[in-house]
């Protein structure tokens, strides 16, 4: 079996995004896919000691797992899979190895959902600024992306999202609980004093 290529997947995908993804899409933009994920299923994939084949189909999943989001928001996972069937065979990936990405990105559907460890990985690299430093940042851009698309939120609605899904979430990988649960227990206690300040001027 040939190998797959994967710098050339790798390039169309990160074409298709840089140029056709819609502006208003602050949070799902190119730097999510390739300076966020991308680099979080590589950590995650060295710390489970991921090699070979394997790694390659997961690092082709983390850079097409949001290009659904060029035609649309709502269920992109499935239109993403449609997307690297008919696109993925012209890079010399085989049908098993699709199916094995297409559950990859499945996997990243809320509510999440993986059935082997490369799709937990993906799963939890997609959800790893919850257990970064710049988790506000991050969040800020969501927040940006929701109120561009009709869902604005006042400053105490929003902590209160955030508090109820990051109590909610729960990491499935053992890399990922060791690299981001501690810094995912600091950030809810710093939303929680966000959300206290606030009441308390109110």
């Amino acid at each position: 079996m040939r190998q797959p290529n994967f710098l050339g997947a790798q390039d169309y995908a990160l074409q298709r995004l840089a140029n056709e993804l819609h502006p208003n899409l602050t949070y799902h933009s190119l730097q999510h896919t390739r300076d966020d994920v991308a680099v979080a299923v590589y950590e995650l994939a060295q710390w489970h000691q991921i090699t070979g084949e394997d790694l390659i189909l997961l690092r082709t999943a983390s850079y097409f797992h949001d290009i659904g989001f060029i035609y649309q928001r709502q269920d992109h996972e499935e239109v993403g899979i449609e997307v690297i069937q008919r696109v993925l065979p012209y890079y010399d990936y085989s049908s098993e190895q699709i199916e094995q990405i297409a559950g990859m990105i499945m996997a990243t559907k809320m509510p999440q959902s993986p059935n082997t460890l490369l799709e937990a990985i993906m799963a939890d690299a997609d959800m790893n600024s919850l257990g970064r430093r710049n988790f506000f940042e991050v969040g800020a851009m969501l927040r940006k992306e929701l109120a561009l698309f009709g869902a604005k939120m006042t400053d105490v609605a929003w902590y209160e999202f955030e508090i109820k899904f990051l109590s909610n979430h729960q990491y499935f990988t053992d890399g990922a609980k060791a690299l981001y649960s501690e810094q995912k227990a600091h950030n809810l206690v710093l939303l929680h004093q966000k959300l206290d300040e606030l009441r308390s001027k109110s």
